[in-house]
C-alpha cells in the first residue's frame, strides 16, 4: 500500500517580520552620535534593558559601527562616520556655500561662517570656515551639533519649521549650554517672532560665554527653510556698532545668495509672518 503524504497547513497570512531590531540599532547610532556614552547610560536614556541593548551594542561594535574605548564609553565607529561622510558628497547647498563662505571670511575676517542644517531638535554644521584673522573664536567645526533653542543658528532653524514641531520641542527639556541660554518657553516663541519678522537672528553669550552670533535662514524654491548662514564672533563685536552692521548685512547677503542658487523666487514665495 503506498505511503500517503500529509502536507502540513499553511496559514493564509503568515506574521510578518518586524524591523525592532534596525529601529533599535539606528537609535543607539542616533543618540551615541549626540554624546558618547556607557552602555548603562544608553540604557537608560533609551528606556531599554541592559540585555537587550547589550546586544545590540556587541553587534554594532563588532560590525565596527561603533568603538568603544578603555574606559568602557561607546561612540560613532568609522563605518558609521563613512556612511555619514558621503551626505557630503556633492551636497547642494554645500558645493554653492564654499567659495561664497571664503569670499565672506576674507571681507569680515574675525567672523567664523557656517553652514548649518536642521536634524531633528538639533543644528548640525555642516562646513565651517575658520576666522582669517587667526584669531580662535570657537573650535566648532563640521559635525558638531546644538539643541536648536541655543545659538541664532538654532533660533533661525526652530523659528522657521513647522508650527507643530515648533511646540513639540517647546514643550520638551529645555537645558541651556551656558547661564545665557534661553530656556522659557514664552520667551523663546517671543524671540521665534522676532526672527521671523527682522529676517535673522541674534544671541550672545548663550553657546559660548565669550562668543555672540549672527545667522540667517536658506530657503529652497518651495519657500521652505532647509538651512541657515551663521557667523560667529567675538561677543565684542556685537555691540550694536559698525563690526555688528558688517556682520548682519554679510550673514543676509550670504542667506540670500544661497537661496537664489537653489531655486528660491522671493516675489512667488512670500511667506506670511505667524
Amino acid at each position: 500500500m503506498a505511503r500517503r503524504t500529509v502536507k502540513a497547513e499553511v496559514p493564509s497570512e503568515r506574521p510578518k517580520p518586524t524591523l525592532q531590531g534596525v529601529s533599535r540599532a539606528l537609535r543607539v547610532l542616533e543618540l551615541l552620535a549626540r554624546q558618547p556614552m556607557r552602555a548603562s547610560e544608553a540604557a537608560e536614556a533609551l528606556g531599554m534593558s541592559w540585555a537587550t541593548l547589550h546586544r545590540t551594542l556587541s553587534q554594532l561594535e563588532e560590525d565596527q559601527f561603533l568603538e568603544r574605548d578603555s574606559n568602557g564609553i561607546f561612540r560613532i565607529g568609522r563605518r558609521t562616520w563613512l556612511l555619514g561622510s558621503t551626505y557630503l558628497v556633492g551636497h547642494r547647498l554645500l558645493d554653492l556655500a564654499i567659495p561664497l563662505l571664503t569670499r565672506a571670511s576674507q571681507d569680515t575676517p574675525f567672523a567664523v561662517f557656517q553652514l548649518v542644517e536642521r536634524s531633528e531638535g538639533i543644528a548640525v554644521v555642516l562646513y565651517s570656515h575658520e576666522a582669517q584673522s587667526g584669531e580662535i573664536i570657537t573650535r566648532t567645526t563640521y559635525g558638531h551639533h546644538f539643541p536648536l533653542h541655543t545659538g541664532s543658528k538654532g533660533h533661525v532653524l526652530l523659528a522657521y519649521a513647522p508650527q507643530d514641531f515648533i511646540d513639540r520641542y517647546l514643550a520638551g527639556d529645555l537645558v541651556g549650554l551656558t547661564p545665557g541660554s534661553i530656556t522659557e518657553p514664552d520667551r523663546l516663541r517671543e524671540v521665534l517672532t522676532t526672527v521671523r519678522q527682522q529676517g535673522f537672528a541674534r544671541t550672545v553669550g548663550d553657546v559660548q560665554t565669550f562668543t555672540g552670533s549672527v545667522s540667517a535662514p536658506v530657503f529652497d524654491s518651495t519657500g521652505e527653510v532647509v538651512a541657515a548662514i551663521c557667523a560667529v564672533v567675538s561677543r565684542t563685536h556685537l555691540d550694536g556698532g559698525q563690526h555688528e552692521a558688517v556682520v548682519i548685512d554679510a550673514v543676509q547677503r550670504l542667506g540670500q545668495a544661497l537661496s537664489l542658487g537653489i531655486g528660491w523666487q522671493p516675489m512667488r514665495n512670500l511667506r506670511p509672518q505667524i
